[in-house]
């Protein structure tokens, strides 16, 4: 989908993504279409441990993301396209948590798979109404979210806690060191289960449950409330007094990029984590239990799930099991499903929707010795495709009626094969995008309409699409079956068991409880 620069069509958008695995960065078009020769990648890998433990460098992103605006820079410079461009946007995953003191980072930044204050998840659903919070917000409690991580940050790190004067997000973080600005986005903030889903303003109530002041956040700004940079470097006079647009969570970008713009288009993500989103025009009444309600402007809100283990799940696996040739890989997946399938609950790091088990872990059952390598994928491959259709499913019973799903993300492009499964098992025709960096091409499209610059996006390029088997409707209904028994079995019971009480959080607690690790 890139175009030369000489058949670009100005105005022009940086676009910056943080993603999973790199940082990256490019220059866009009116039309949405990246600028051949702009295309930056700096890669990068979460610190993990088997205490639950997801965090990356902060300092380090933000050196990532200056070497790839200075590499953009260049590519500006050569095709002198600096008069025509129009404004800094950028995306990270989401949600991430640090705390900060005068502009420095006191800690490393939580990614959304941190899960070190699961306690504090299991403590604050009986110490509030997780139903009105869930109205309220829009998410359920979880270690992806403030609340629970607020909370574990008080208890685990006092002095840290006590000492920091905000609160931010990764792209906040990254913008204040950048361009000395301050702000979070309404759906960074919804992310993040903190903003009030039907007033768009802080959720004041849970930070009162927590004893936390709001003033330890930055003030919220819809898209159309662009910052303007305060500080930036000598060399890089082609931003001077150019907006920056809040970053926003890859989410909301890699729904509109792959072409999802409108309620009767699902937008199914999947990449190291996945998701099912569509985009609604306003917040709905009822939000399904299972499901999350971001709000991401005045007027439009996404509905949808996500999956922690995707793209993890199959890295996995080429790295558990023996090897086999990727074209018997894709022939499991292309087969007409077996009864003899192991069944696998694919949560290598807990999971999100649609039950919100953080502590959920994997688990394979149905195995004997007939099972090779290329069963033991199609298993994992149907695993995840199950967890798909619960979101799929609690979706429709809240009324979506969406007529027909866009595939994007690294294992669709890599692993083709997986979306015959999912075409199947969901009973609607699925459409893969043909193109790298959706969600920068996302971010870059929701930023032009922001500053007013709303030409026709290019359509993106989708391959063909690939239709359900009707006949094999009866299998992925008794395999959703026996899923949710599995399910019910080894994930319910540990998600409900009670657990030792997490020690007071305030930030006023007389103690902050045992340490846990980091």
């Amino acid at each position: 989908m890139s175009v030369p620069c000489r058949r670009s069509q100005a105005p022009y958008v940086l676009a910056l993504d943080i993603g999973s695995t790199a940082s990256r960065g490019g220059l866009y078009d009116a039309l949405g279409r990246p600028v051949k020769g702009s295309k930056q990648r700096i890669p990068h890998h979460f610190d993990t441990n088997a205490h639950g433990r997801s965090t990356i460098d902060a300092d380090a992103v933000v050196d990532e993301c200056r070497r790839i605006i200075d590499g953009v820079l260049e590519c500006i410079r050569e095709h002198d396209l600096a008069p025509q461009l129009v404004g800094v946007a950028m995306d990270t995953f989401a949600s991430s948590f640090l705390l900060v003191r005068r502009g420095e980072a006191l800690t490393p930044c939580a990614t959304y798979a941190d899960a070190r204050c699961a306690a504090d998840v299991h403590a604050l659903r009986g110490t509030i109404d997780e139903e009105a919070y869930h109205v309220r917000t829009g998410v359920r409690l979880h270690t992806s979210y403030h609340p629970a991580r607020l909370r574990w940050a008080a208890r685990t790190m006092p002095e840290e806690f006590a000492a920091a004067d905000a609160v931010m997000t990764l792209g906040e973080y990254v913008y204040a060191k950048l361009a000395g600005v301050r702000g979070i986005s309404t759906s960074m903030a919804a992310w993040s289960g903190i903003l009030h889903a039907h007033t768009g303003e802080l959720d004041t109530a849970i930070l009162d449950v927590l004893g936390v002041s709001p003033e330890l956040f930055a003030p919220i700004c819809d898209p159309s409330e662009p910052l303007l940079p305060t500080k930036l470097p000598a060399e890089w006079s082609e931003l001077e007094g150019l907006p920056w647009l809040p970053a926003i969570p890859d989410g909301w970008p890699s729904t509109v990029g792959p072409g999802a713009s409108d309620e009767d288009t699902v937008a199914v993500a999947a990449a190291t984590s996945g998701a099912v989103r569509v985009l609604l025009p306003h917040v709905p009444e009822r939000i399904p239990g299972g499901l999350w309600c971001y709000r991401v402007s005045r007027e439009q809100c996404i509905v949808g799930g996500a999956l922690n283990d995707v793209g993890r799940a199959v890295s996995w696996l080429r790295s558990t099991i023996r090897e086999i040739p990727e074209e018997e890989i894709a022939a499991a997946l292309l087969a007409p499903p077996r009864p003899a399938t192991p069944h696998v609950l694919p949560f290598l790091s807990g999971e999100r929707s649609t039950g919100w088990a953080a502590d959920a872990q994997a688990a394979i059952t149905g195995v004997t010795e007939a099972c090779g390598p290329a069963d033991l994928w199609r298993g994992m491959v149907e695993g995840i495709v199950l967890s798909y259709r619960r979101v799929w499913e609690e979706l429709r019973a809240a009324g979506a009626r969406p007529r027909r799903i866009i595939a994007s993300g690294r294992v669709t492009s890599e692993m083709p094969a997986w979306l015959q499964p999912l075409a199947s098992a969901l009973g609607c025709e699925v459409t893969p995008l043909e193109m790298k960096r959706a969600t920068l091409r996302g971010t870059a499209l929701i930023a032009l309409d922001a500053l007013g610059h709303c030409a026709t996006p290019a359509t993106p390029p989708w391959a063909e699409a690939i239709a359900p088997r009707t006949e094999e409707q009866e299998y992925w209904d008794r395999a959703a079956e026996e899923f949710q028994r599995s399910y019910d079995a080894l994930v319910a019971p540990a998600s409900t068991a009670s657990q030792p009480a997490a020690p007071s959080a305030s930030p006023a607690a007389s103690s902050p409880g045992a340490p846990e690790p980091r």
